[in-house]
């Protein structure tokens, strides 16, 4: 039998934290089987079945532009707490200072040494530089979803904080491809 996948925390704390006011925020984790979060936030790693199911709870109660906007804000945070909590200051000032295809590949190893983290059962892969691709097959996010266009917002949010703060301030982040849409991976292009 195979563990089940299991992502970071922030992959639902931080959607929380955007739907603080939204009175629907107990029947979007309610509909996504995991309301315990919301009495109890999780800080250790949590089943990756668990996001997907907020997400699909996300897109059913608030419709997919909403939903995306709410995955964008989130992912935002999550770099914001990464910036605060887990990317050394020392690190972060080197990769200010670097060249921006430098600083990218630079950041790009960082983030594949831990995709583990973020991407569950996943495949990460990239491809560095300007542009910088970002792939995940596998992508949890939008796992059995179906859309005319791209659902993965939160990883977006956070790719594109990332990369205007320690790479170039010009950078964006824009969903490319989608499994959703019947892409074989989610793809993200991040130029500046």
């Amino acid at each position: 039998m195979v563990a089940p996948g299991r992502i970071g925390p922030n992959a639902i704390t931080r959607v929380a934290e955007v739907l603080a006011q939204d009175p629907r925020r107990g029947a979007i984790f309610a509909e996504a089987g995991i309301a315990r979060h919301l009495l109890a936030p999780p800080d250790r790693m949590v089943e990756e079945g668990d996001v997907t199911r907020l997400h699909a709870a996300l897109r059913a109660r608030l419709g997919v532009p909403q939903a995306r906007a709410v995955g964008r804000r989130a992912g935002e945070a999550t770099a914001a707490y990464l910036l605060a909590h887990r990317i050394p200051r020392p690190m972060q000032a080197v990769l200010r200072v670097l060249p921006g295809v430098l600083a990218s590949r630079v950041l790009m190893a960082a983030i594949g040494r831990h995709s583990w983290t973020f991407a569950g059962t996943a495949r990460f892969s990239c491809d560095a530089g300007n542009p910088t691709i970002v792939r995940l097959a596998g992508c949890a996010l939008c796992r059995g979803a179906r859309s005319d266009g791209p659902l993965c917002d939160f990883y977006g949010g956070c790719l594109d904080a990332l990369f205007r703060h320690l790479v170039s301030p010009r950078a964006r982040a824009v969903q490319v491809a989608c499994a959703a849409a019947g892409d074989t991976c989610c793809a993200f292009r991040i130029g500046w």
